[in-house]
């Protein structure tokens, strides 16, 4: 079956994930955000508890189970497709199992790509622990099909806080970069050859040139012998040490457009959706990042274990579309007079309706 028929913006299906899945034509969707039961936490409000994942007798079998799923999940989404999980941990006797990692590997055995471990940092919460550090936050991984995949890295770009200074006689970038003191230290240099000097100096005017254009915002230039490679000096795992010993010298740009987020996101736990019983909502805005960069304006957006519908309802805001899949019949109905609630009150992309 299709995920969408026609001109729908979304969709709620009641039932088994995995029977679903399996349900839905391969290469259908374009991107999966979820957040699956953790094993042993909660109980949710399911009837059909026979097919209620994170209730397995032992950790392995959860494992197992999503990755059956996540199989499952692989087989619909679109080769350029992604999917982006949310799992915390948990202490078993003591011992912290590490299961967003234990599922992480086993995906990644069955051929996925991991791109990104995202440490989404809560920024509260309390626990009555006396000998450990507190909880404060989450993994969330994106993973992909194949090497090539949608991104839309523009459209999360982090704009700059200030503008480069370019009058007709100095240029300056965002951060007070002028070039004088690279230059003095390109033309003083003892390690550079003279025609090295000559090279560096023009790449340093064409930096300079493309501040004046608009194109950059800021730059940073390390010269052999007056800095070092920022990660490694060996050349044989460090391409920015390589451009050191073949150069002299090496830019890096940063762009007008901006910088793109860090894999570290701060953003509280709670939403301003919480009059449902869910226990476990994910917050709206950990969802704007996977779903403009990686699912194309109008894209189909699925989420297997749905919830109150906080996938879906973060998709059909940025104008995409959206699927949620639940066992709960109660979850879905919430998740139905959700979308409805925000349609009515016009918090969705009005292009699309």
């Amino acid at each position: 079956m299709k995920p969408l028929e026609g001109e729908s913006r979304y969709n709620f299906i009641l039932g088994d994930c995995l029977s679903v899945l399996k349900e839905i034509e391969s290469e259908s969707v374009d991107c999966i955000i979820t957040s699956p039961p953790y094993w042993g936490m909660r109980a949710y409000d399911n009837e059909d508890d026979e097919h209620e994942i994170g209730n397995e007798p032992n950790f392995v079998q959860y494992v197992n189970a999503l990755g059956s799923v996540f199989s499952e999940a692989k087989r619909i989404l679109k080769k350029e497709g992604s999917f982006w999980l949310n799992l915390g941990d948990r202490y078993i006797d003591k011992n912290l199992l590490g299961m967003p990692w234990r599922v992480a590997l086993s995906l990644m055995d069955n051929g996925w790509i991991l791109r990104n471990d995202v440490i989404w940092h809560q920024l509260k919460g309390t626990q009555s622990c006396k000998d450990r550090l507190r909880d404060s936050y989450e993994h969330i991984f994106h993973f992909v099909k194949s090497k090539k995949y949608f991104y839309d890295a523009d459209s999360i770009r982090i704009k700059p806080s200030k503008d480069p200074k370019v009058t007709k006689n100095s240029i300056v970038s965002s951060t007070g970069v002028s070039g004088k003191k690279y230059r003095k230290m390109i033309r003083e240099s003892l390690e550079l050859t003279p025609q090295e000097k000559i090279n560096a100096e023009r790449a340093l005017d064409e930096v300079l040139a493309e501040i004046r254009a608009g194109s950059l915002n800021d730059f940073r230039m390390t010269i052999r012998g007056a800095q070092r490679a920022w990660h490694s000096d060996n050349v044989k795992i460090s391409g920015r040490a390589k451009e050191l010993v073949n150069k002299g010298y090496y830019i890096m740009r940063i762009s007008s457009k901006g910088h793109l987020p860090s894999d570290v996101w701060n953003i509280v736990t709670e939403d301003t959706w919480r009059t449902d019983s869910h226990c476990a909502v994910y917050p709206e805005e950990l969802l704007y990042v996977p779903i403009q960069a990686t699912c194309p304006e109008n894209g189909i957006v699925l989420d297997p274990f749905s919830g109150t519908g906080t996938t879906v309802c973060a998709a059909l805001k940025l104008g995409r579309r959206g699927v949620g899949i639940d066992l709960s019949p109660k979850y879905i109905e919430i998740s139905k007079k959700r979308v409805i609630s925000n349609i009515k009150t016009s918090l969705f992309n009005e292009n699309h309706w």
